[in-house]
């Protein structure tokens, strides 16, 4: 519920606080003193679009605060405690601050919220009916999920939804794959061209790399013999080599450890020294032996280059391009050879999915029916109440048939029909409110006050759900007086039962019925207008009532029927 609001600087409200109870809550005051002014505050804080119009003039910013109560709204606790904001006992602030160039900023417990997620949780927590939602009503596209909702079908519209787009991204799949089909088998003799070019050749890995190293080698070979001999010469065959002087060395240090055994590990280091340079020796030997001049293996290797080179240049740059190149247009033409399969077990699949959302579409087209009918006697008997005695309320349900393959359509109950993420079915409300007439478009038959006891109608079956736990009517008593007037009073009483109710009346038989009313006054200070609320005590009700009765004159008649309407 919502506990209090607070406004400052938005519209004709310099600052205003007001604490709300459970129960009934009306608001009254003259046209044109601001109480949807207050509605359209509250409005900010559940999300509602903001603008520059909406702070007050000279103002700075306009600031709007609202505190809930979300003990028994497990559904606003779980999306706040997913989206990590922490709630102390069991109350949340709600505030939306809007500067004078129409940029906004949303807080919940003082921490930044994005206006997503507060509209988010709005809509877990309040149900505003102001006057346009007349006009949603009289839409047939809301009507669906009006019904889904008092029935509670939300999680079967889920599950068709999920269902649905399955459906929807394997035909995606299916189009695109013939879609490439199309263009794979344009290009199905170029790329085999390509494929056998390449394999002609059959490239290696890093073989161009490997050929130039050899290439190299092969294209040095004097000067790697020469290299090769000097170096055996130098440390092993020629007199004085670095291996003699070293064996020389060796003899010296033999003499000097006989003196001193100290120098026993130096004389070791020696002889490990003849040993590597004889190893060095021999490698060069061997090295230099291993050298095959091939003058036909130059050549070879000269026109494997080349060969390499020409797909470079024609691929891509690398040879490693030419490989993923050559990958591509093998898949490619792999996939050309197997589009038939792979398109039958596409067909196959989306068939499957046609069938399983069909499936569920039916299930929830019956649940809807079931539901229908009942919220159709539900409302029946709620119009009697509120004075619409041969009012007779009906869903109608339309299907529409489609081709197998068409974009969104699905198998239900052995037919191929068209279908939305809503399900396969549309509804229509229709309504009579005459007797002897047949149920026709309620768009087309129902006044003004007919549709807002229809609207009220709905949110009474609603309510029994316990969907939400504050409903907000801005000026739903439109179009209705009198006897009327009395029992739409009677049905908002009974519906507080249920629900914290705010609702703005002009109509004493309704403004009678409250358990806690608050007056919107407009007032001239200086050069400007502001609008203040203040609830009322009892004796203030009563003459509150009465001046809705007689106007600004109260007389004692107006008083006493005033009393009696209370009473009542």
């Amino acid at each position: 519920m919502l506990k209090s609001l607070y406004v400052k600087n938005y519209a004709l409200i310099e600052e205003a606080s007001i604490e709300f109870a459970n129960g009934l809550n009306i608001l009254t005051g003259e046209t044109g003193a601001g109480k949807s002014i207050l509605i359209g505050a509250l409005g900010l804080i559940l999300g509602g679009r903001a603008s520059t119009d909406a702070v007050r003039r000279g103002a700075e910013r306009a600031i709007v605060e609202g505190l809930f109560t979300v003990d028994d709204n497990d559904r606003a606790r779980n999306l706040l405690e997913l989206n990590e904001y922490e709630i102390e006992g069991n109350e949340i602030t709600v505030r939306r601050e809007i500067n004078a160039k129409g940029t906004s900023r949303s807080f919940i417990n003082d921490s930044p919220a994005s206006l997503t997620l507060v509209k988010e949780l709005g809509d877990l927590m309040v149900d505003l009916h102001g006057q346009h939602e007349h006009q949603m009503l009289l839409r047939p596209e809301t009507h669906i999920s009006m019904l889904d909702n008092v029935g509670g079908l939300e999680m079967l519209v889920a599950d068709f939804a999920a269902a649905f787009a399955e459906l929807n991204e394997t035909r995606a799949r299916l189009r695109e794959l013939r879609r490439r089909e199309a263009q794979l088998r344009e290009k199905q003799e170029f790329h085999s061209y390509q494929l056998r070019e390449i394999d002609a050749v059959a490239p290696q890995p890093g073989e161009d790399e490997a050929i130039l190293q050899e290439l190299k080698i092969q294209e040095n070979g004097e000067r790697i013999f020469e290299l090769t001999s000097a170096l055996y010469s130098l440390l092993y065959e020629q007199e004085n080599s670095v291996r003699d002087q070293l064996l020389r060395a060796r003899n010296l240090f033999d003499q000097l450890q006989a003196i001193d055994p100290s120098v026993a590990e130096y004389r070791a280091e020696c002889l490990s020294a003849i040993s590597i340079v004889e190893e060095i020796a021999k490698y060069t030997q061997s090295y230099s032996a291993s050298i095959d001049f091939a003058p036909e293996r130059l050549e070879e290797m000269r026109e494997r280059l080349q060969a390499l080179s020409g797909l470079r240049k024609k691929f891509g740059g690398t040879l490693d391009t030419v490989l993923a190149h050559r990958e591509q247009i093998a898949a490619e033409l792999d996939l050309v050879q197997n589009f038939e399969e792979q398109t039958a077990a596409l067909v196959a699949e989306a068939d499957a999915r046609a069938r399983r959302a069909g499936e569920l579409g039916a299930k929830l087209s019956a649940k809807r029916t079931d539901v229908a009918r009942k919220v159709a006697r539900s409302i029946e008997n709620v119009l009697k109440g509120l004075g619409i005695e041969n009012g007779r309320f009906h869903v109608q349900f339309e299907r529409t048939p489609s081709a197998p393959e068409a974009s969104g359509s699905v198998l239900a109950n052995g037919a191929w029909c068209a279908a939305s993420a809503n399900g396969i079915d549309t509804a229509e409300f229709y309504i009579s409110t005459n007797l002897g007439e047949e149920p026709k478009p309620l768009a087309r038959v129902a006044s003004g006050g007919e549709i807002s006891r229809v609207m009220l109608a709905l949110k009474t079956i609603l309510a029994k759900n316990d969907r939400l736990p504050l409903l907000i009517f801005d000026e739903i008593d439109t179009g209705i007086s009198g006897r009327i007037a009395s029992k739409v009073g009677g049905a908002m009483r009974d519906l507080a039962d249920f629900h914290q109710i705010i609702a703005i009346t002009h109509l004493p038989q309704i403004a009678a019925m409250s358990m806690h009313h608050y007056v919107v006054e407009k007032s001239e200070q200086g050069s400007r207008t502001i609008t203040m609320v203040r609830k009322l005590s009892a004796e203030e009700h009563t003459r509150e009532v009465a001046k809705l009765m007689s106007g600004e004159v109260i007389t004692e008649s107006s008083l006493q029927m005033a009393r009696e309407l209370i009473e009542s």
